[in-house]
């Protein structure tokens, strides 16, 4: 939970590329969008004709001369085909007067350049707008971006609030210790279990659990499933597996029919076979909300019940029942608090400064929502 508050004025980010954008497009309604469009469109062709021709027309042989006649003729029909009321026609009239001799250096092409640059602001205006556009749509994704940190930010001062209103001297032993003897009674059953039964058998109850998506069971990968499905050997133990996956082929030619095809489908999945453990089946502290450990009391029972004798299961029953408790949120929200806050979080609450935060941070969103609201942005 960060003190450190966003500094970046998203608001006056999108103030000044509105008004980069309408700055623009005002001095382009001032010459008129067609006569813009129109200028810019001769300036560019105008300026490829130069750029295409400057190291080709350039000099004394028979192939730079032939240049020279080709970019004459295409700069005097660009000229000519300009009206008389042409707007910047006399650029366009310059830079062929500068390109107008027999021979021509890379001067006269950068005179040519010059002489158009009265039309080039036409076409500058359009990459202006251009540039002005993509700014104002990146000020807009930035806002919108901002806006879900400060949601988040909020909700995160909200949280440390309410933490810091809770009754840090309430008896949280009455979660703690039924939740501490179950996970070490549901463990200890299921080490058994996975000790005692067939790997089919443990496979048949982690299949199942994808019915149940509070029960977090990783199921079998499906070569290894249905090797333990369909092969005489998925009637051993997971650890006879993992035992005899690092036997010799000759030493286990004595417990399984095909060692190499034992060690192919055991050896390559030891990592998952290790794993499967008991925590799918444990209650995680602090306890989640009253309706969602209910619910995972609910889903949990068929499975401790398969490995775990009656008491287990009881143990698992009175955690549900805690549930029922009027006081479950109270000693829940002070168990969460005890857990979660650091040393430095309590001593923002005590002095205020997360109210602060959380104020200024609500005021920030405020006016950020309210400027996105101004320009039509949200």
């Amino acid at each position: 939970m960060s003190e450190t508050l966003h500094r970046t004025d998203h608001c006056d980010q999108l103030e000044r590329a509105r008004s980069r954008l309408a700055d623009v497009e005002a001095r382009i309604d001032d010459h008129g969008e067609e006569t813009v469009d129109r200028v810019a469109d001769a300036y560019r062709r105008a300026s490829d004709l130069l750029a295409e021709y400057v190291d080709r027309a350039t000099g004394t042989g028979r192939e730079n001369f032939k240049a020279y006649v080709q970019l004459e003729g295409e700069f005097s029909t660009l000229v000519e085909n300009l009206s008389a009321e042409f707007p910047r026609r006399e650029a366009f009239e310059a830079a062929l007067d500068a390109i107008d001799k027999r021979r021509l250096s890379e001067s006269d092409f950068q005179r040519a350049e010059a002489a158009l640059e009265p039309a080039e602001v036409f076409a500058d205006l359009l990459e202006e707008r251009e540039a002005a556009r993509e700014a104002l749509e990146e000020a807009r994704t930035d806002a919108g971006r901002r806006l879900q940190e400060l949601d988040e930010e909020i909700a995160d001062r909200e949280r440390l609030i309410e933490l810091g209103n809770a009754d840090l001297g309430a008896p949280v032993e009455r979660l703690r210790d039924p939740i501490d003897d179950y996970n070490a009674a549901v463990r200890s059953a299921f080490a058994d279990y996975r000790a005692s039964a067939s790997a089919r058998e443990l496979f048949a109850l982690l299949e199942r659990s994808q019915w149940y998506p509070l029960v977090a069971f990783e199921r079998p990968p499906d070569d290894l499933g249905e090797y333990v499905e369909t092969n005489p050997a998925g009637e051993y133990t997971i650890p006879e597996l993992l035992e005899y996956a690092e036997y010799s082929r000759s030493k286990l030619d004595h417990y399984v029919d095909d060692a190499g095809e034992l060690k192919r489908q055991v050896a390559t999945q030891q990592t998952y076979l290790d794993g499967i453990d008991a925590e799918p089946l444990t209650i995680a502290w602090p306890p989640e909300p009253a309706g969602v450990l209910r619910y995972r009391c609910r889903e949990l029972r068929p499975f401790v019940a398969r490995v775990a004798d009656e008491s287990v299961v009881a143990a698992l029953r009175s955690i549900r029942d805690l549930t029922a408790d009027p006081d479950y949120e109270r000693l829940r929200t002070a168990a969460v608090a005890t857990d979660q806050l650091s040393a430095d979080e309590r001593d923002r609450l005590a002095d205020g400064r997360v109210e602060d935060e959380l104020e200024t941070l609500r005021a920030e969103r405020d006016r950020l929502r309210e400027t996105l609201a101004a320009g039509g942005d949200r």
